[in-house]
């Protein structure tokens, strides 16, 4: 992908957190990158000099760019880890000695323990986490062990070993961080509810811990107790911080797919997120195109199919925003209300709204750029439509403009492979036509552009458009059997009203669906040479203004005004000069007749 394809996607990329993939010809992932600014972070590959072989390499060899978008730079941090050791990307760090992200782990057992641990194994207790920081972690336990006293040692503690009186208080005991459950001075009921108070903490639910805190640390200060306040108070502050858990990788999500929708009048979007044993390991937004007024419940559960199956899922709960039921009834169907799995389903929700307004945008300032497959369909569409003998990968298109009827020019833009080729562009001042005349303006600059081209031995388009019904497309034509290029070319003309095609000849016009494809490309074009057209004659228009203006000055001729507009540009910089620089330009008695009117002018 060159610098100047990447050009029409960056307006694409959000300005946002998340992972950026890029894809080869092959459609392999190639890369897995994280980013605290997607569109910075991305542009960054094309639009600086680097020097690094292999980033050029990885460069040459992008076709398509994907990415997700997430809460946090950290969120970003963890997803690109899932991906990449999911997916061990060829230009991806191969991390060969990865002992990945410490969790808090709640063991299931009698009197459970709760300690560090970077191994998530499947045996029923609970884990937190991951967390990036192991300081975090650290600070997390200190907490948990200070407010929460539970037991550090690894004695089984049956009810038949406790009763047995087979084990003694250690020195946690006496220094106040357990209660000493082994020698039954505490009962499971109340070792099992400081636990419920430490998940509810862990899940991020703070909020009746921080209020327990805070009654606790208003006793202290009833009792004067302002140290002891203090440093409960630092706790609490410090509470939100630990919380550096991430909805990207949820131990306590499973394995699940999550799904969300939106629609419009004429399309709907579906994000998908596959997550495996807590992590998201797949990102997918996909447009469906509406046929039969379908709705969201039948489109969802369509799309849900799909990408099932191109994913090769196997989860047996899907996270979905509304309630309806899945053909396979063995497939459990949740609509989270409150906690990780409603996380989940607003990132992709998010992922979502941000596909459909980049869509939305793209239409809006017809930036829409289809892919080489994509756009290659369109032009086999465009050769059937109009019965043509090849593909057009070369068409031009011409438009007389004369606003007012003044001015007459004319303009014509080059499209290759469906895309426009602007060093091509033509504009032409008519030369040979007195007066306002379309059709003989017309037969003039086609003429002359297919001349020029047979001169020099430059290839002919497939397909020539006339912006115009069958007076012009029959002016043009006139010029094509002049060249002797009958049946080398297609010319074609387009009405301006109900975008009529006319073939020379035919008493009937081709009218295509509104909303084809191949009539869209030929508006696109069409309006592109109003466009230019426009511009130019515009331009001309100031030019001749400003022409006037000099020239109605007596004694101020055509090659004066045009002389000191050459060295000049403007009437406004003409009007600074002194009578000394004029008369440079064009003599004393010129100069002395210019800066008298243009000085009495401005005393006016």
């Amino acid at each position: 992908m060159t610098a100047e394809e990447f050009s029409h996607l960056s307006n694409e990329i959000p300005a946002m957190p998340g992972i950026y993939k890029y894809f080869d010809d092959a459609g392999n992932l190639i890369y897995v990158g994280k980013a605290k600014h997607l569109r910075k972070r991305v542009s960054s590959y094309f639009n600086r000099s680097v020097d690094n072989k292999k980033t050029i390499e990885l460069v040459k060899r992008i076709q398509k760019i994907e990415f997700t978008i997430v809460d946090s730079e950290e969120d970003a941090f963890l997803l690109e880890n899932n991906l990449i050791k999911e997916y061990q990307p060829v230009y991806n760090i191969n991390l060969k000695d990865d002992k990945g992200y410490p969790y808090v782990v709640i063991k299931k057992e009698r009197f459970p323990r709760v300690f560090i641990s970077r191994k998530k194994i499947s045996d029923g207790s609970f884990y937190f986490g991951p967390y990036t920081s192991i300081g975090a972690v650290m600070e997390m336990i200190s907490f948990i062990k200070q407010n929460f006293p539970l037991r550090t040692c690894k004695l089984n503690l049956t009810e038949n070993n406790i009763r047995k009186k087979k084990f003694k208080v250690c020195l946690e005991y006496h220094l106040g961080n357990c209660k000493g459950p082994c020698e039954a001075l505490q009962s499971l009921e109340e070792y099992d509810e400081g636990i419920q108070q430490l998940i509810s903490l862990l899940k991020g639910n703070i909020k009746p811990v921080i209020q327990y805190f805070k009654s606790e640390i208003k006793k202290h200060v009833e009792n004067l107790a302002f140290e002891k306040a203090a440093v409960l108070q630092s706790k609490v502050n410090g509470l939100i911080q630990y919380q550096a858990k991430s909805a990207v990788i949820n131990t306590n999500t499973g394995t699940i797919d999550v799904f969300s929708i939106i629609d419009d009048e004429q399309n709907a979007f579906v994000n998908y997120l596959s997550v495996n044993n807590g992590s998201v390991i797949h990102t997918k937004t996909i447009i469906i195109d509406k046929k039969l007024e379908e709705t969201n419940e039948e489109i969802l559960i369509f799309s849900i199919a799909r990408l099932r199956q191109l994913f090769s899922s196997e989860a047996k709960e899907i996270v979905v925003p509304f309630a309806f039921e899945y053909p396979q009834k063995e497939i459990k169907c949740t609509v989270p209300k409150l906690g990780d799995k409603k996380k989940l389903l607003e990132l992709s929700l998010k992922n979502v709204q941000y596909f459909k307004e980049m869509i939305e945008a793209k239409k809006r300032l017809q930036l829409h750029k289809e892919t080489e497959k994509e756009t290659e369909a369109i032009l086999q569409l465009i050769q059937d439509d109009l019965k043509l003998p090849a593909i057009p990968t070369h068409i031009e298109c011409f438009d007389n403009s004369n606003l007012h009827g003044t001015n007459p020019v004319a303009a014509m833009v080059c499209f290759k492979n469906g895309v426009p080729s602007k060093k091509d562009y033509r504009h032409f001042n008519i030369k040979t036509v007195e007066g306002i005349n379309d059709f003989a303006s017309m037969k003039e600059i086609v003429f002359r552009r297919y001349k020029k081209l047979l001169d020099e031995s430059l290839p002919l388009p497939q397909l020539i458009i006339i912006d115009g019904g069958k007076g012009q497309l029959s002016a043009a034509l006139e010029s094509i059997e002049a060249l002797e290029l009958t049946g080398k070319v297609t010319l074609v003309g387009l009405a301006k009203n109900k975008e009529e095609i006319f073939f020379s000849g035919d008493k009937e016009s081709l009218l295509l669906p509104w909303d084809s494809k191949s009539l869209l490309m030929i508006r696109k074009i069409r309006d592109e040479v109003h466009r230019f057209g426009i511009t130019f004659h515009r331009k001309k228009r100031s030019i001749a203004a400003i022409k006037n203006e000099l020239e109605s000055i007596e004694g101020v001729g055509t090659s004066t005004a045009e002389k000191l507009l050459r060295e000049f540009k403007s009437v406004k910089k003409i009007k600074e000069l002194n009578l000394e620089q004029l008369e440079k330009s064009i003599g004393k008695s010129k100069a002395e007749t210019v800066y008298n009117a243009l000085h009495l002018f401005l005393k006016d």
